[in-house]
Formats: structure tokens, C-alpha cells, sequence
């Protein structure tokens, strides 16, 4: 039966393909006609007609708006208070010009986009999007696509610059009204995250400037931090974690679990008092399931087996509740088991991940909370053997997001473990990680059901570097930076008779040019060095060499005594030490790749350690260049490569990782090949520098070009 609203549509009969949508919407004052009494469904719907639809759609209050700051739209247009709602949502953002553009017609991609985020709606699944003319916003018209609100212009297109029509607009948006009503009832939680920070002080007033935006936004969002906020500066080396418990303190985390590195003070005479002391001065509380700390009495009073609703400040429980709009949501913390072997816990002990994460879940639910976070440093694709986010979110039901940290990971997106697509329960488990060295503040919108069931989330990685800084964070931050540069200053014991030279190509025609991206240099050589020697610590396996990519020796040093200062400045990416288990064959395929552009410069250039001699052709295409391999056994003996047999060799994470192209090392870490010692390069380097004493450069023909 039509209905007075719609009949007023001179244009809009009964027999119109549109017209059983646009009565609809038009019933629910979700659009109105033109004054002459006509919808113009033929006509090209504005993104300015489309504000005011959604904000009819969402009853958003437009009426008490701040200004949303586009330049073209004055608060007399009739959108101003729909587009100011949508904005203040974080529904819209305009253009980078800073206008809205609210008379332009709107496309079918920029439509989807709208209307996608202002439902919060995801994809439902992996499956690939069959329109093969999609390349921006992929992910929301794929959400629009497997909910039924869009089929396409064809079977294999979208068409995504096309202008909308405003009986296309009513269509889209009334199968959007006709979707289950999963929000009823729904909870929005906003999730900011860190994770191996690693004493990278300074970058702490941007990520300051960054939370504080976020919170504008979103007043109730938590904080949390994954771990390994010590170790990796001479922030960390002068403060032992004060400097850092500042800024956190400052920024107001709510919880905080434990990386290895925070262990690492537990085999000097004080023990771990520097930890001790970084717990009493947190106004957060720790969250640790899987550490027990009951064999070191310096804990005493501050570690509690259990899980808590009223936290105190500056204590260790297994998990947390914390209240957030009259939701309570579960915190728990895992820590890596492989800190054992990687840092020095002493009689800390860790406990079975998987066990301990099924025991909180557990007693949160038995508590009557649903939505659960398990605040993690096991890494997200780490060891298999021993403990990753991806294998807690496959083995253990019930958790609803993984913050996680240890691996450095650069998510970008939410990574989905969808159990119910597995076939094992109901439920989604997202994780999340933010790179590291303070590099970005990772930010999660999720939304539950009545029931604790994820129906939609959002994330991203927030480039810190970005932003500008905190005034009162700069402030904090000055009198640790003055006590720092003049320790920078400090010389370490050792010196060199003559300057550790890092040459460059100034010429990109002069390939005769010696460079560190393609030649051996005396400084990648002490820097391998040093890399295999404290490798070898850390395991009964035979290392036989260590490789450094040669684009991250960043700087030379001086000839005379050396500062900490230049150690730094040679390897300032915080990198860390890894073993990597690998055939010869894949050795040999990655020095393909690390002589293939030669004689031009090659960020991924390895540099070798002693005892190796790589031996190539450069007359030879690339790719087959390699002539042979050799490392000195225990004899004393040159041996060469074996391409069936499996050798152990140090690097550092990001060319474990598969950095500078290296695929044939991405494979080996994703097969769980890889061991990331969590070790600091610069102090590595530093301390070999420091065995030595008086450093002689010295060029020993590690790799050799036999074409010259």
C-alpha cells in the first residue's frame, strides 16, 4: 500500500524500479523530495544529500554540532549539521584541502566508503571480491558486497567511479535498514597500543600528542602497552626504566604486561631491583598470568596469583576488570617462555601459555565479563615450538582481542582468526601489534553484542613521526635528555687507530667507488664479528657466521677513542640479534641476492663475519654469481657449503624477517626457523668494540669478486 509520504513523489509511480525503497525511507524521514513535489531519482545524489541521509539513518543530533572545519561548508548549508555529526562521529573526514565538497556528486566508491563506515560494517569473510575494476576501498565494498547491500553493476564490476542516483542512494540504504540489527544493545570499545618501545624516550611526546587526539575522540579508549618498554637506549641504560614509567604515567596507561627485556637486570649484584622500582612507581597496574614471580622475595607484596577488580597502582595480578561505560572487559598477560634463554630471570619462572590463558579466561567468565584482552609479548607468528599470538587465538576460545608484542610486527590491520570459519566456535579473535621502537601507536575500534560477540571492528597504525610534539611531554622529557647527551658523549673503552669508514656512492654513474652497500668495510666486518661472538652464547649450535645488511651501518667513526654516542649512530634502528636455521642452498640463494645489483649499491648487502669467504663473478648474470661459500669449522679448516646441509647463522630481526627483499629468509621465518635473541645491536657492537680495546681496520678479503 503506498503511503501519503511517498505519493507526494510526482516522479516516483508505483511501478518505478525504485520506488518500494524510496516509500520506505521516505516513511522513516530518512529523505525528503524537492519543493516541487519531486524525488529525482534519476538525478546524481550530492555527498551533502547523502550526510543528511545518514545522519537520519544513525538519529545523530545535528542540531548541537561543532563546527567540522571544511571551508565550503558555512553553517547555512542545509547539511552543515548532518556533515559537523558525521565528522564528530568519525564517520567522514573530507578532503586534505579541507573541504567537503558537499555539492559534487557522489561516486559509487566514495558511497560505499560512507556508508560501510557509518554502519561499521566489515567483510564477512577472506574470500576474494569478484568486481575486478576495485582498487580503493576494497575492504568496504567488499563489506557491502557480502552483507547484500550492493551486487555490483555486473557480475565482475562495480564500477566504482559512477555517479550514484539518488533511487540508487534509497536502494542502498534500505537494504542497509533491512540487515539484522547486530548493533541493538551493542558495546564500542576503543583500544590504544604499544608494544617494545624499547627506552626510544624521545619519540614519547609525539605518541603523547597522538593519545591525547585519540582521546578527544574517544574519552573511555584504554592504553595498553605489550611489553618491552626497557633496554635498547642509553635512555634505559641511564634511568633503568624511570624515564620510561614517566611518560607512561603522563600519558595514563591502563596496563602494562611484561617483554623479556624487562628481565634482563635480574643477573647483576641488585637484581632485580631497577624492575622492582619501575612496578612501585607505575600508576597502572601489570597484568602477568604466566610469570610466576613467588621465588624472588624482592616481589614480595607485589605480586598477586589472581585476578582483580579493584587493581591498585604499581602491582602485578594475573588479569584485570576494568569498567569502561558500564561494560567490564578482562585484561590478562602473557610473557614469552624463551625469556629465559633470552633475558635473565633468574628465580622468575614461566608457566605453560596456553594453560594459564584458559585458566583467566575461565575465571573472567565466571566473573560475568565477555569481552577479553589478552595483553601479550609471545610475538605474533614467533618460535611455533614454544609460544605466538596466532597459535593462543587457534587453541584457546574465548578471547576476543590479542594486543600483542615481542616480534616487532607491523600489522597494519587487524590480523582475524575467525574460529566460527574453522569450524571450532563462534567467535572472532582479533590481533593486533604496533611495530616497535615507539615507531607507532596502534589504535582498534571494536564493537560487541548483548552476548560479547564481536559483530565489527576497525584498526590502524598511527605513524608517530607525524605528529608534533607534546609541549608538556618536551617538557618532562628535557632534563633526562641533557643527562643522556652527555653520557653520549661518554667515551667507551676502546679506540681506533684509524677511522672506521663508511663510504657511500656520491656518484651513481662511478661504480668503481668503493661502498658500504657492496664492498667489505673493516666496520661491517667488527660489526659480524661481534654478532657471531655473542651469538654463540645463547646456543650449543655451531654459528658460522653472522651476515649485517650493509643499509643499516648508517655512519662512521672517528679515528681516536670512541663515544657511545657514534656506536649508536653507526646501528640506530634498535635492531636485535637472531639465529636463523637454514640450508646451504638457501644460504647460497641469499648471497645471490646480496651481490645480484652489483656493482651498483645494494641495501641488502651482507657484510660477513671472520672465517667466511663468499667468492662471486660479477661477469655472470645475477642470480648466478655465487662461485663458492666456505666458514672455518673447529679445525681450523675452510669448508664449503654444503647446499643439504643445515647451518645455524646470526643476523639481525629485520633481515630475518625477509628485510631488503630477502624472501628466501621471510620462508625461513615463517617456518619457524628463526630465534629473535632480543638482543640490542648497538651494545652488542659496543661491547665487542670494547674486548678489542684498540681497533685496527682492516680490510681481510671476506668477499671477493673473482671477475676483477
Amino acid at each position: 500500500m503506498q503511503t501519503e509520504a511517498a505519493a507526494s513523489f510526482s516522479d516516483v509511480s508505483s511501478s518505478h524500479p525504485y520506488s518500494e525503497h524510496i516509500i520506505k525511507l521516505a516513511d522513516l524521514g530518512i529523505i525528503k523530495g524537492f519543493p516541487d513535489g519531486t524525488y529525482k531519482p534519476e538525478a546524481g545524489v550530492t555527498r551533502g544529500q547523502v550526510a543528511i541521509m545518514l545522519a537520519n539513518i544513525l538519529k545523530l543530533d545535528t542540531k548541537n554540532v561543532q563546527d567540522p572545519g571544511f571551508k565550503d561548508v558555512p553553517k547555512a548549508k542545509d547539511s552543515f549539521g548532518a556533515i559537523a555529526a558525521l565528522k564528530e562521529a568519525n564517520i567522514i573526514k573530507g578532503y586534505s584541502d579541507h573541504t567537503f565538497k558537499p555539492n559534487e556528486k557522489i561516486s559509487r566508491e566514495h558511497f560505499a566508503l560512507m556508508l560501510s563506515s557509518a554502519l561499521n560494517l566489515q567483510p564477512k569473510n577472506d574470500e576474494a571480491l569478484p568486481f575486478k575494476d576495485v582498487a580503493k576501498y576494497a575492504n568496504e565494498i567488499k563489506a557491502l558486497y557480502d552483507y547484500g547491500i550492493t551486487t555490483g553493476t555486473t557480475a565482475s564490476s562495480f564500477s566504482p567511479a559512477k555517479f550514484v542516483t539518488r533511487g540508487q542512494a534509497a536502494t542502498f540504504l534500505a537494504r542497509a535498514l533491512e540487515l539484522p540489527n547486530d548493533s541493538d544493545g551493542a558495546f564500542n570499545l576503543t583500544i590504544m597500543h604499544s608494544n617494545d618501545t624499547h627506552g626510544q624516550i624521545e619519540m614519547a611526546p609525539k605518541r603523547a600528542t597522538a593519545v591525547k587526539e585519540v582521546r578527544a575522540e574517544n574519552p573511555d579508549a584504554l592504553l595498553l602497552d605489550a611489553g618491552d618498554a626497557n633496554t635498547g637506549t642509553l635512555y634505559y641504560n641511564e634511568f633503568k626504566g624511570q624515564a620510561d614509567v614517566a611518560f607512561m604515567n603522563y600519558m595514563q596507561y591502563d596496563a602494562m604486561t611484561f617483554g623479556n627485556h624487562e628481565f634482563d637486570g635480574g643477573s647483576s649484584p641488585e637484581g632485580h631491583k631497577a624492575l622492582v622500582d619501575f612496578i612501585k612507581a607505575a600508576k597502572f597496574p601489570f597484568v602477568s598470568a604466566n610469570v610466576d614471580f613467588s621465588g624472588d622475595k624482592q616481589f614480595t607484596g607485589l605480586f598477586s596469583d589472581l585476578i582483580s577488580s579493584e587493581p591498585e597502582n604499581g602491582k602485578i595480578y594475573n588479569g584485570i576488570v576494568k569498567e569502561v561505560n558500564g561494560e567490564k572487559v578482562g585484561i590478562f598477560g602473557l610473557t614469552t617462555a624463551e625469556t629465559a634463554d633470552l633475558s635473565s630471570p633468574g628465580s622468575i619462572e614461566f608457566e605453560n601459555y596456553i594453560e594459564e590463558a584458559e585458566k583467566a579466561v575461565k575465571a573472567f567468565e565466571g566473573m560475568g565479563v565477555d569481552k577479553i584482552i589478552a595483553l601479550t609479548h609471545i610475538g605474533f607468528d614467533d618460535n611455533p615450538a614454544v609460544d605466538n599470538d596466532i597459535l593462543l587465538a587457534q587453541n584457546v576460545e574465548g578471547i576476543d582481542v590479542i594486543v600483542g608484542g615481542h616480534s616487532h610486527t607491523r600489522l597494519k590491520e587487524p590480523y582475524v582468526i575467525d574460529k566460527n570459519a574453522q569450524g571450532q566456535a563462534k567467535e572472532t579473535t582479533l590481533i593486533v601489534q604496533a611495530a616497535n621502537a615507539s615507531s607507532h601507536l596502534g589504535t582498534l575500534d571494536v564493537a560487541f553484542d548483548e552476548k560479547g560477540v564481536i559483530v565489527s571492528h576497525q584498526g590502524e597504525l598511527l605513524e608517530l613521526g607525524k605528529y608534533t610534539d607534546d609541549q608538556q611531554a618536551l617538557q618532562l622529557l628535557a632534563p633526562y635528555k641533557e643527562q643522556v647527551e652527555k653520557l653520549g658523549n661518554t667515551q667507551i673503552n676502546a679506540s681506533t687507530t684509524a677511522a672506521l669508514v663508511n663510504p657511500r656512492i656520491s656518484d651513481e654513474g662511478n661504480t668503481e667507488q668503493l661502498s658500504v652497500r657492496k664492498n667489505e668495510t673493516a666496520l661491517g666486518n667488527l660489526i659480524t664479528d661481534g654478532m657471531v661472538t655473542k651469538a654463540q652464547d645463547y646456543t650449543d649450535k655451531k654459528v658460522i657466521m653472522a651476515v649485517q645488511n650493509g643499509g643499516g651501518i648508517r655512519a662512521a667513526i672517528d679515528e681516536g677513542p670512541i663515544t657511545v654516542s657514534e656506536v649508536i649512530t653507526v646501528l640506530p634502528f634498535a635492531n636485535t640479534l637472531a639465529l636463523m636455521d637454514l640450508t646451504g642452498a638457501e644460504l647460497k640463494e641469499a648471497f645471490e641476492i646480496s651481490v645480484g645489483t652489483y656493482p651498483k649499491e645494494n641495501g641488502g648487502f651482507l657484510h660477513v663475519s671472520k672465517g667466511i669467504k663468499v667468492k662471486f663473478d660479477s661477469s655472470k648474470p645475477a642470480g648466478e654469481r655465487i662461485v663458492s661459500i666456505t666458514y672455518t669449522n673447529d679445525q681450523g679448516e675452510a669448508v664449503e657449503i654444503d647446499d643439504q646441509a643445515t647451518y645455524t647463522i646470526a643476523t639481525n630481526a629485520f633481515t630475518a624477517k625477509g628485510g631488503d627483499g630477502y624472501d628466501v629468509f621471510a620462508k625461513v621465518y615463517e617456518e619457524g626457523r628463526v630465534t629473535d635473541l632480543g638482543l640490542s645491536d648497538w651494545e652488542n657492537f659496543k661491547e665487542h668494540l670494547e674486548s678489542i680495546k684498540t681497533i685496527k681496520p682492516t680490510i681481510e678479503g671476506r668477499i671477493v669478486d673473482v671477475a676483477k
